[in-house]
């Protein structure tokens, strides 16, 4: 069965928002854009940071958003 993208828990809402404040902080912008940016532009909140959560959680923060950056820039995504 495949997962829905829906978010669990607290530790995958916590994960998330640590995400977009991240990525929000290396991109110089406000949250709110890059929460726009994974949810309205592209889905990189329900389509891979929640699914990949497992994985994910357990990198640095650098390697994170670098990875989030890669992913928005294959889709397409700017902010």
């Amino acid at each position: 069965m495949m997962p829905d993208g829906k978010i669990k828990n607290s530790r995958e809402l916590e994960f998330a928002v640590f995400c977009i404040e991240n990525v929000a902080a290396k991109l110089g912008v406000g949250a709110e854009r890059v929460y726009r940016a994974f949810t309205e532009k592209g889905d990189i909140l329900h389509g891979y940071i929640v699914p990949e959560y497992e994985i994910l959680h357990t990198q640095s923060r650098e390697y994170i958003v670098d990875e989030l950056l890669d992913v928005m820039n294959e889709r397409g995504i700017e902010v």
